[in-house]
C-alpha cells in the first residue's frame, strides 16, 4: 500500500509540473521596430537603431532620449511612437506611453505587429469605449417578445 501511494504521488506531480507547464505562456518580449523608410529620413532610422541598441542592453533612460528624436525627426511615423512608448512603459511612465501606443496605431493602421501587440493590449480602442460609456441603462426589467409588460 505505501508503494502504491508513493507511486501516485510521484504521478500526480509529474502531471502537475507538466500542467503548469503547458498552462503558463510566456510573453513575447516587447522589442522597437525598425521605422518604416516611407514615413522616415536616414536620421530618423540611425536615432531608432541607436536607440534600439540601448533599449536591448537595458538602457532604458537613452532609449527614451534615442526614440524621443526619432519621433521629433518622423512625426508621422507609427513605429517612432510605438518604439518611444516601450522606453516609457520600462521607465513607468504609463499615462505619456499610452498617448505614444494609440499615436502609433492611428499613424500606422495597418501594421499587425503594432495592433496585436500586447503593450497596446490594455489601452484598448478609445472609441469602444467612449460609446459604451454613452450607451444608457433602463431601468425596467426586459420583456419577452413584444407583448406589453404585465404590471
Amino acid at each position: 500500500m505505501g508503494r502504491q501511494m508513493k507511486q501516485l504521488m510521484v504521478l500526480g506531480m509529474i502531471l502537475a509540473l507538466v500542467g503548469m507547464a503547458a498552462c503558463s505562456s510566456k510573453r513575447k518580449p516587447l522589442v522597437p521596430l525598425a521605422l518604416a523608410e516611407a514615413d522616415a529620413r536616414p536620421p530618423a532610422m540611425a536615432l531608432t537603431e541607436q536607440g534600439t541598441h540601448a533599449y536591448q542592453a537595458k538602457q532604458f533612460d537613452e532609449a527614451k532620449k534615442y526614440f524621443e528624436q526619432a519621433v521629433i525627426a518622423a512625426p508621422e511615423s507609427g513605429q517612432a511612437h510605438y518604439n518611444y512608448a516601450l522606453a516609457l512603459i520600462a521607465l513607468g511612465d504609463a499615462e505619456v506611453a499610452q498617448r505614444h501606443f494609440l499615436d502609433a496605431a492611428n499613424l500606422a493602421p495597418g501594421d499587425q505587429i503594432i495592433w496585436d501587440s500586447p503593450a497596446l493590449a490594455p489601452y484598448g480602442d478609445p472609441e469602444t469605449r467612449k460609446r459604451t460609456k454613452d450607451r444608457p441603462y433602463g431601468t425596467e426589467r426586459p420583456t419577452f417578445g413584444n407583448m406589453p409588460r404585465q404590471k
